[in-house]
């Protein structure tokens, strides 16, 4: 046989087993990755990270379980962006320390570190706990044009942040008792969220 002729053959016969292996694969009908996301590698105890930690693990309940868990003025404010009466609420007037998260994910939003007597009646802060805890939205209404606030896991109406704050941002985030769930520091790790410990140690 010519050696031009043996390449060829060899050629062939590789290109062959090639085409055997890709056949099998189709009739499995699953590829590589596909293969990892049916067989996950399972994270250990070690590797998991606190409920705090994984803000995408603050689910909103189906409306149904909403109206359940939630007193009316509750499910008002946070589903149909009403707003509670000043002075007449749970945490405008409330001194202790912790962090204040969302009553329908449990999403942290604010901390009483942050927390200050503007007035109003509402609870007052001058930043939410972190810079993304809360989304803004124009709000046009017949109060004018204001600045909403929302939950960015849940999405929950928690009030309007308004240019008249104190030092150092200048900013009030007017936020609804209605919408916020307070964690007393002394009982954060167990409420599950002991990352935010730290805030209160000193």
């Amino acid at each position: 046989m010519k050696p031009h002729t043996e390449r060829w053959s060899l050629i062939a016969a590789f290109a062959g087993i090639i085409g055997l292996v890709l056949m099998t694969a189709q009739v499995s009908g699953e590829t590589e990755n596909e293969a990892a996301i049916s067989n996950p590698v399972i994270e250990t105890q070690a590797d998991a990270t606190t409920w705090s930690e994984k803000r995408t693990d603050y689910v909103k309940p189906s409306k149904a379980e909403l109206k359940k868990r939630l007193t009316k003025l509750q499910y008002d404010v946070t589903q149909e962006d009403a707003t509670e009466r000043p002075f007449q609420n749970k945490y405008w007037n409330n001194k202790k320390e912790g962090i204040y998260v969302d009553v329908v994910s449990g999403e942290p939003l604010f901390s009483s570190k942050d927390k200050f007597k503007s007035g109003t009646g509402w609870p007052s802060f001058t930043r939410p706990i972190v810079p993304d805890a809360v989304v803004e939205k124009t709000d046009i209404s017949i109060f004018g044009i204001r600045t909403e606030l929302r939950s960015a896991q849940a999405d929950s109406h928690v009030g309007h942040v308004f240019d008249d704050g104190p030092a150092p941002t200048g900013l009030r985030y007017c936020i609804n008792s209605a919408s916020l769930r307070f964690i007393d520091k002394e009982t954060l790790a167990t409420e599950g969220y002991p990352d935010y410990q730290s805030l209160f140690d000193n």
